[in-house]
C-alpha cells in the first residue's frame, strides 16, 4: 500500500544536515549518469500555471515527479514516488516543506564546493520563507562570521533576522539596502521573486560567491548582464533547465554576456569534474532552479524515514 504524508509528516521526518547528505550523493550520482533529470513543464491557468518535474534515481530504485499549481491564491506541491522496477507507487507527500529544504540545501552544497576557505560574512537579499532554508544550509557548510538581510519590507527583514539567529546562532543584522547586505560579504544569496536585477554589477568583489535562488522564470532576473559577465564560473543544477528558466542567464546571453557553453553542472562540481574555483579572487555563481531530481531523492529518504518510524496514512 502507497504511503500519504502530509506538511506536518514530512517537517518532523527531515531536517536540514539530512537534506545536505540526500543532495550530496545524488548529485554525485547524476554526475556519474545514475539518474535522469527532465525540466519543469508548465501548462497556463487563468490566474497562473500549472507544473510537472519528474526524475530518476537508478540506485535508489525509485523515480517520481512533482506537480503543483502555482496562482495568485498561493501554491500546492505534491510529490508522486515511484518504485522503478514495477512495484508501483510508494508515496504521496506534501511537498512545500520538502521544496524549501532542498532549495537551501543545494544552496548549501553549492557554497560549500565554489566558496573561499575560511570565515565568511554572508548578505541576503530577500527575507522570505525560502530565504530561511537558505542561512539555515549555510551554518551548517561554511563558519558564517555574521549575516546581513535586505528586504523592502523592514518589518519582514526585522523578524527574519530575530527568528533565524535564534535558529542558527548566527548574528543576523537587518539592513536598508541590498549594497549593505552584501557589503564586505564573502558569500551571497539573492532569494526574491523580482522581475527587475535586486544584485548589481558594482557590488560584486573579487572572491565573492553568489547565489541566486529566487526566480524559476525567463520572465524574472536576480543580476544584471554586466554581472554575469564577471563570473569565471556560472554553475546550475540543470542545464536544460535553465535554458528555458533562467531569465537572468537567458538575458544575459542575448546581450552577448553569456555564453551557455560556459556553463557548468552543479553535479560536476559535486564529483570533482570540473574546478570552478581557481583562485580566492574569482568570482562565482550558482543559479539554483530547483530541479525534480532533488525533490525525488530528498522524498525517498523521507519515505524510508516514515516506513521506519511508522509515520503517515497508508492509502487503500
Amino acid at each position: 500500500m502507497a504511503l500519504y504524508l502530509t506538511e506536518s509528516d514530512v517537517a518532523s521526518l527531515l531536517d536540514m544536515r539530512t537534506t545536505l547528505d540526500v543532495l550530496d550523493d545524488a548529485f554525485k550520482a547524476q554526475g556519474s549518469g545514475g539518474t535522469l533529470n527532465r525540466p519543469r513543464g508548465r501548462i497556463p491557468l487563468s490566474n497562473g500555471s500549472y507544473n510537472l518535474m519528474s526524475a530518476k534515481w537508478d540506485a535508489m530504485g525509485v523515480v517520481g515527479h512533482k506537480s503543483y499549481t502555482a496562482t495568485r491564491n498561493g501554491a500546492a506541491f505534491h510529490i508522486m514516488l515511484y518504485e522503478s522496477e514495477g512495484q508501483g507507487l510508494l508515496a504521496i507527500l506534501e511537498a512545500g516543506f520538502l521544496g524549501k529544504m532542498r532549495t537551501g540545501a543545494a544552496t548549501g552544497i553549492a557554497t560549500g564546493c565554489m566558496a573561499r576557505d575560511g570565515d565568511g560574512i554572508v548578505g541576503i537579499i530577500g527575507a522570505g520563507n525560502q530565504a530561511e532554508s537558505q542561512i539555515e544550509a549555510l551554518a551548517l557548510v561554511i563558519d558564517v562570521k555574521k549575516a546581513r538581510v535586505f528586504s523592502r519590507t523592514a518589518e519582514r527583514r526585522e523578524s527574519f533576522a530575530e527568528r533565524m539567529s535564534v535558529k542558527t546562532g548566527i548574528d543576523i543584522v537587518p539592513v536598508a539596502s541590498a549594497e549593505a547586505a552584501v557589503d564586505e560579504a564573502s558569500v551571497v544569496v539573492v532569494i526574491t521573486n523580482s522581475m527587475e536585477p535586486v544584485l548589481k554589477s558594482e557590488s560584486l568583489v573579487p572572491g565573492m560567491h553568489v547565489n541566486t535562488a529566487g526566480n524559476n522564470t525567463w520572465l524574472g532576473r536576480e543580476l544584471e548582464p554586466d554581472a554575469i559577465a564577471r563570473f569565471s564560473s556560472v554553475v546550475v543544477d540543470d542545464v536544460d533547465q535553465a535554458r528555458i528558466e533562467s531569465g537572468t542567464l537567458m538575458r544575459a546571453a542575448e546581450v552577448d554576456q553569456f555564453n551557455w557553453d560556459s556553463v557548468v553542472r552543479l553535479c560536476d562540481v559535486v564529483c570533482g569534474n570540473v574546478t570552478s574555483r581557481r583562485s580566492d579572487s574569482d568570482m562565482t555563481l550558482f543559479e539554483s532552479l530547483g530541479v525534480a531530481l532533488e525533490d525525488i531523492a530528498v522524498a525517498e529518504r523521507v519515505y524510508r524515514l516514515a516506513m521506519s518510524k511508522g509515520v503517515g496514512l497508508e492509502l487503500p
